[in-house]
C-alpha cells in the first residue's frame, strides 16, 4: 500500500510534496518557455528531472514504485506543468549503440533534440513498410496519430521492413519524402500530427536493436506509459476527493452541509472506494515490476481501472458540485478534458480487457 513506504520513498514524497507547493502551484497562472524552463531547472536542483533518465537521480531511489509515489505525489496537487518536472526518457531508444546513442538518446536526452512515436496507422491504409537497398531502408506508409510529431526533430517508427518484419527506425522529420500531412488538437489540448513517408531513405545503423524485433522494443515501451497514466490518474483522485471533501463540509442554503445527505454521502464514499481500490493495484503493480516479475497484464488492469475510476470521480464530483463546474476556466471541467482520452491511449480500455484474458487463458500469465 501507498502507506508501507521506505524511509528513502518517504523523502521523495516529502520532497515532491513540496516542490508542487513552492515551484508548481505558484506557477499555476503562468505559461511560457522561461516559466518551463525555471521548473526544469528546479526540478534538477531538487533530483527529480533524471529520475526518468538512465541512471536515475543522484538522490532518490530508481524503480517503477519510486516513479509511481513522484507522479501521483505531484500529480494530487493538479499542476499546470506537470510534464516539466521529468527529463524525456530514452523509451525505444534505450541502451542503442553508436552511432544512435550519440546522434539521437543524447541530444534527446540532454533536451536538444525532441523525439516522438510513429505507431498508429489509419485504418485504410497498409502498414508502413521498408526496403533494404545498400545501406539504406526505403520507407514508404502513413503514421496517423504522432503525439507531438509536428515539433519533433526525429520519429521512432515501427516499420515492417520486406523479408524481416516489424522493426523500430529512426527517421528524422527533415529528410527528403517526409511529409507533414496535418496537424491537430485533442480534447485533452494535446497536440498530434499525422506523417506520409515517401521513399524516405533512411541510414541502415538508425534501425533500433536488431531488424524484426521491433514490436516487442515497442510493446515494451506502451507498457511503462501505462503505469506512467495509473500512477496521474491515481494523483488527480486524491486532488478531487480533496476538493469534494472541502465542498461537502460547506452549508447549503439550508443551513446543513452539502454533505450530510444520505444519497450525496453514497456517491462520495463509493468514490473513495474505487479511489482506494486503483492506488493498492497501482503500488502492488510497481513492487512486483520492481522483483523483475512480468506484470505485462497487471499494467494492463492498473492503466484500465485507473483512467476509467480517475473518469468517474471527475465527472461524479462535476455533478455534486453542479453546474458552476461546467465552465470551461474551472478545474474539474479542465481535468475530464485532460483524462477523457487516457481511456483510448496506449491501447483502448476494451482491446486491453481482450489482451489481459489471452495472457490469462492462452498463456497464464500474471497474477490477476
Amino acid at each position: 500500500m501507498p502507506e508501507q513506504l521506505s524511509d528513502e520513498l518517504i523523502h521523495l514524497r516529502d520532497t515532491c510534496e513540496a516542490f508542487a507547493l513552492t515551484e508548481l502551484s505558484p506557477a499555476s497562472e503562468t505559461s511560457g518557455d522561461a516559466v518551463s524552463a525555471k521548473i526544469r531547472e528546479a526540478s534538477k536542483q531538487a533530483g527529480l528531472y533524471r529520475m526518468t533518465q538512465p541512471g536515475g537521480s543522484d538522490v532518490f531511489p530508481t524503480g517503477q514504485l519510486a516513479l509511481c509515489v513522484a507522479r501521483e505525489t505531484l500529480a494530487s496537487f493538479n499542476p499546470k506543468h506537470l510534464d516539466q518536472v521529468f527529463g524525456p526518457s530514452p523509451g525505444v531508444l534505450a541502451e542503442v549503440p553508436e552511432p544512435l546513442a550519440s546522434s539521437h538518446l543524447r541530444p534527446l536526452l540532454e533536451g536538444e533534440k525532441r523525439g516522438s512515436f510513429g505507431f498508429t496507422e489509419p485504418d485504410d491504409a497498409p502498414p508502413t513498410r521498408g526496403v533494404i537497398e545498400g545501406d539504406s531502408v526505403i520507407v514508404s506508409g502513413q503514421k496517423s496519430y504522432v503525439t507531438g510529431g509536428a515539433d519533433a526533430d526525429f520519429i521512432n517508427t515501427l516499420v515492417n521492413i520486406e523479408n524481416l518484419g516489424p522493426s523500430l527506425i529512426v527517421i528524422d522529420t527533415h529528410l527528403p519524402g517526409m511529409h507533414l500531412e496535418k496537424k491537430f488538437g485533442s480534447l485533452d489540448g494535446s497536440h498530434h500530427a499525422a506523417f506520409r513517408f515517401d521513399q524516405v531513405r533512411v541510414p541502415k545503423a538508425h534501425i533500433i536493436g536488431e531488424a524484426g524485433s521491433g514490436l516487442p522494443r515497442a510493446m515494451r515501451q506502451i507498457g511503462d506509459v501505462r503505469l506512467l497514466f495509473a500512477a496521474q490518474a491515481c494523483g488527480y483522485m486524491l486532488w478531487v476527493l480533496k476538493l469534494l471533501n472541502d465542498h461537502l463540509q460547506v452549508p447549503d442554503r439550508q443551513g446543513i452541509p452539502r454533505g450530510g445527505k444520505d444519497v450525496v454521502r453514497w456517491h462520495y464514499a463509493n468514490l473513495r472506494i474505487k479511489a482506494y481500490a486503483a492506488r493498492s493495484m497501482l503500488y502492488r503493480t510497481a513492487r512486483l515490476s520492481d522483483t523483475g516479475e512480468n506484470t505485462v497484464n497487471e499494467g494492463m488492469a492498473c492503466k484500465v481501472f485507473a483512467t476509467e475510476t480517475v473518469g468517474e470521480i471527475v465527472d461524479s464530483a462535476i455533478q455534486l458540485v453542479g453546474g458552476n463546474a461546467l465552465v470551461d476556466e474551472h478545474p474539474l471541467a479542465q481535468l475530464y478534458r485532460r483524462v477523457r482520452g487516457w481511456r483510448l491511449a496506449e491501447g483502448a480500455s476494451d482491446i486491453l480487457r481482450l489482451n489481459i484474458g489471452r495472457g490469462i487463458l492462452d498463456l497464464g500469465k500474471g497474477r490477476i
